[in-house]
């Protein structure tokens, strides 16, 4: 069942106004409700490399396992769909390319990058993230970050040693501590939900983030809701306004109809012909 007259994607990336190119990749497939964003990290284009590498090595590893799959299993061990557990294998795959092309090539020691997957399935999503690329939904006219960013200053707030407050001003707020492609392995967050008509889920990497607060962001998705080529643009016009110091890319999913699985083999014979 294709999703695209029930979910609009969109996206734009963007290289800031101080970078000379742009280490953020992003990739969509609006067959499957599927949106993958990167956020690369390395010297000599090395973070262009490698979150290349993550966006396209995530996106066929999964164009190809997503049909194949019955939706509405879950896996034993772990409580989790098995979509969930395909996007995780598919980020490990990804770590694993990532880091033994850096091991082959000297001018890549080190490179690595952030990700954060979306997938849209049986009126539900699964998240996936790794670094500090984010997540947030926009429902019922409020704006929530659904990811935790893997940095070593979201650690110390979470020990109570700064405010959210005191972290967005500080200096050091882009030291990951999690990263694809920087070691052999690589831990993965994994989030489920019931999604809604009317959801509006942002992904974005830190270019936007670390250049306008959740409050902007929030006024913008009011503002352009029912344009989301718009608000993609002035989600990356108002990073650049406010100093536009890395690349910026944003990607929004909007929820327009229920999209519950097919089920039995009517549904499916009538899809094929649809």
């Amino acid at each position: 069942m294709s999703l695209k007259d029930k979910i609009n994607i969109t996206g734009i990336t963007d290289e800031g106004l101080v970078r000379d190119h742009n280490e953020d990749s992003i990739a969509s497939d609006a067959d499957l409700g599927l949106l993958v964003l990167a956020d690369g990290m390395g010297g000599h284009k090395g973070g262009e490399v490698a979150s290349a590498i993550a966006v396209d090595s995530i996106m066929q590893d999964l164009s190809k396992a997503l049909p194949q799959i019955t939706t509405g299993t879950t896996d034993e061990n772990t409580g989790y769909s098995i979509e969930s557990m395909l996007i995780e294998k598919a980020i490990k795959d990804a770590n694993l390319k990532i880091y033994t092309a850096a091991q082959n090539n000297k001018n890549y020691e080190g490179m690595g990058t952030t990700v954060v997957v979306l997938l849209l399935y049986d009126n539900r999503i699964t998240v996936a993230h790794v670094g500090d690329s984010r997540l947030y939904r926009f429902r019922d006219r409020t704006l929530e970050q659904m990811t935790r960013d893997h940095t070593l200053l979201q650690e110390l707030v979470d020990r109570g040693f700064y405010t959210q407050k005191e972290a967005r001003e500080s200096l050091n707020k882009n030291l990951v501590t999690r990263a694809v492609g920087v070691s052999p392995t690589v831990d993965v967050d994994l989030l489920e939900d019931i999604a809604l008509v009317g959801d509006n889920y942002l992904l974005c990497s830190d270019g936007l983030t670390d250049m306008i607060p959740d409050d902007l962001i929030e006024d913008i998705e009011l503002n352009y809701r029912d344009n989301q080529n718009k608000m993609n643009k002035e989600l990356i016009k108002q990073a650049k306004d406010h100093g536009g110091k890395d690349n910026v890319s944003v990607m929004l999913a909007q929820v327009l109809k229920e999209f519950p699985a097919n089920s039995g083999w009517f549904s499916k014979f009538f899809d094929i012909f649809s």
